[in-house]
């Protein structure tokens, strides 16, 4: 699969964290979404941590939109809170209904070690640093997940967590995820100028981002252990 098209700086920071990217996007929990092998109680867990996460990720997003200069910025973050909260919750919502899982259980989860120290690195990249440094924390949950659903998409056989991956596959997200691309492009530019990979500050926006994905694959390592 060719790498997906979500801008300029995408690419670039994905080259510059290579090997904690993959480790991410080809995680055995990946692997086992796409090949089905997957249990039930791993995959429930991942979702009730994933709810809470996503709490955390709307909020980072509405302080995005408080770190906005433009109109364009405003209106993505706002675009990408009410996506969260009236679209991606609601999901998990349904899914763990389903399951037999209530909404009053699934908001009285308790958060994980691992769950805590991605979202609140993801929030202190917003309280003390700008709108960059908060896309620079951001960028891996969405487009690693946009990635991820492509290639396990064209690549899964029969697994019961088809439905997950038709989500992240599917056009809706992956429009949202050219759109972040953009928004990201954009804000680079209007902040460090045309050349801003060759900027001092680019060098901390690809260590943050790398940073991210390191948080990211420990996100899936909690998905494996339920009982930890």
């Amino acid at each position: 699969m060719t790498n997906p098209d979500y801008g300029r700086a995408f690419p670039l920071w994905r080259e510059a964290a290579a090997e904690a990217w993959y480790r991410y996007t080809h995680h055995p929990f990946v692997e086992r979404l796409g090949d089905g092998s997957l249990s039930r109680e791993a995959f429930l867990h991942y979702l009730r941590q994933d709810y809470v996460f996503l709490i955390h990720f709307s909020r980072a997003w509405a302080l995005a939109a408080a770190k906005a200069e433009t109109m364009e910025e405003l209106q993505a973050a706002a675009a990408t809170v009410h996506a969260l909260v009236h679209v991606e919750m609601p999901l998990h919502i349904n899914t763990c209904a389903a399951e037999g899982i209530s909404q009053g259980e699934l908001e009285s989860t308790l958060e994980r070690t691992e769950n805590l120290a991605y979202t609140r690195f993801v929030l202190e990249a917003g309280y003390s640093g700008d709108f960059l440094d908060l896309m620079a924390a951001l960028a891996p949950c969405v487009l690693g997940y946009g990635e991820i659903g492509l290639r396990l998409a064209a690549s899964a056989g029969v697994t019961p967590w088809r439905g997950w991956i038709d989500t992240y596959a599917g056009a809706e997200f992956q429009d949202a995820c050219r759109t972040v691309g953009a928004l990201i492009d954009h804000s680079l530019t209007r902040r460090l100028g045309e050349v801003w990979e060759q900027q001092p500050r680019w060098i901390r926006l690809c260590a943050r981002f790398e940073t991210a994905t390191q948080l990211e694959i420990g996100f899936w390592d909690m998905g494996l252990q339920p009982h930890v």
